[in-house]
C-alpha cells in the first residue's frame, strides 16, 4: 500500500475536515474552493484566525500564530488573492507593537484553554515568531499590505542582532530569508548565521523529545541550501519509515488533551505528505 494511500486512510479516521479537504484538493483532484471555505470559517470579524486553528490554542479569539497556519495553507493552495489575505493582514496592524513586530501571542490566550508554553506578559513585544514567517509569505506571493514594510524592518533589524538563536526563531528566520525580495542581503545574512542555525538542529533521526530536524527548516529546497543532499536524504528516507501503521505522522512535544493528537496528526500528515512531495519522494 503506497504512502499517499496510507496517508489518506488516516486522515479519513483522525483528521478534522479541514486537513481532510486539503488532501483532496493537492493529491486527488478536488476542488479548492471547499478548503478556502472551510479555513475561512475559523477567520473572526476581526480579520484573525482563532478556533483552534493552531490546535493548542482552542479559543474563538484571534491570535498571530494561527494567521501563519492560516497563510501556509493559502501558499499551498496559491490562494493569496483571496480576501482573506488583506483580512488578516488588517488585523495583523491592529495589533503589531510600535517596533513593527507582532508577538508571539496576546494575553487574550488566557480566555480559554490553551497548551501550557503558550504564556505571555500583559504587554508582549514583537516577536520574529511568527513576524518573520508571515512576513516572507507576503513577499513569496507580491502582498504589498502597509503591514508588510514595518514588519519586514522589523525582521531586518531583529534578525541583525541575533548571535545565538532557539530551533523556533532559527526556523523562522529560514522561512524570511528564504522568501524576502532582497536576495543579496538575505544572502549576507544567511552566511552569518548558518552556523548558529545549524547548532539548533538535531541530526540524528532516531532522536526523541524535543528535537527539530533538517526538513523542519527544510520542508522543501531552500533558497540557500542549509544542509548537505546526504544529509536531506537521510531524513527523507527516515520521515518514510516513520509514517505509522495507520498512515499517519504526528509531533514529538506532549498531547496534553486527546483531540490536539488527531488535530495535530491532521495538520503534521499533510505537511510531511507535502515535504516529500517537494523532494520527489511522492509516487507521481
Amino acid at each position: 500500500m503506497d504512502v499517499l494511500h496510507r496517508a489518506h486512510g488516516y486522515l479519513l479516521t483522525h483528521a478534522r475536515l479541514l486537513d481532510r479537504l486539503r488532501f483532496e484538493a493537492l493529491f486527488a483532484g478536488g476542488p479548492r474552493d471547499r478548503v478556502l471555505d472551510t479555513l475561512r470559517c475559523y477567520q473572526n470579524p476581526d480579520g484573525g484566525f482563532g478556533h483552534a486553528l493552531e490546535p493548542d490554542l482552542r479559543g474563538a479569539a484571534s491570535q498571530p500564530e494561527p494567521v501563519e497556519i492560516a497563510f501556509w495553507i493559502l501558499d499551498e493552495l496559491d490562494a493569496f488573492a483571496d480576501p482573506m489575505v488583506r483580512s488578516a493582514c488588517d488585523y495583523l496592524v491592529s495589533v503589531t507593537t510600535p517596533d513593527g513586530g507582532v508577538p508571539f501571542c496576546l494575553p487574550t490566550v488566557r480566555e480559554a484553554p490553551r497548551a501550557p508554553w503558550w504564556e505571555t506578559p500583559d504587554d508582549p513585544p514583537g516577536n520574529l515568531i511568527p513576524t518573520a514567517s508571515i512576513a516572507g509569505l507576503l513577499h513569496k506571493h507580491g502582498i504589498d499590505h502597509p503591514w508588510r514594510g514595518p514588519a519586514t524592518d522589523f525582521c531586518w533589524r531583529s534578525i541583525s542582532a541575533v548571535d545565538k538563536t532557539t530551533p523556533y526563531e532559527a526556523r523562522a528566520i529560514v522561512t524570511f530569508l528564504d522568501l524576502v525580495d532582497d536576495e543579496e542581503r538575505a544572502r549576507s545574512e544567511f552566511q552569518r548565521l548558518k552556523d548558529a542555525i545549524l547548532a539548533t538542529v538535531t541530526f540524528d533521526p532516531e532522536a526523541s523529545g524535543d528535537a527539530h530536524f533538517p526538513l523542519d527548516f527544510a520542508p522543501g529546497p531552500l533558497r540557500f541550501p542549509l544542509f548537505t543532499e546526504d544529509v536531506l536524504a537521510r531524513h527523507l528516507d527516515a520521515l518514510l519509515a516513520a509514517q505509522s501503521e495507520e498512515g499517519g505522522w504526528n509531533g514529538n512535544w506532549p498531547m496534553w488533551t486527546p483531540v490536539v493528537e488527531h488535530e495535530w496528526g491532521g495538520y503534521l500528515t499533510m505537511g510531511r505528505l507535502r515535504t516529500l512531495q517537494a523532494y520527489g519522494r511522492l509516487p507521481t
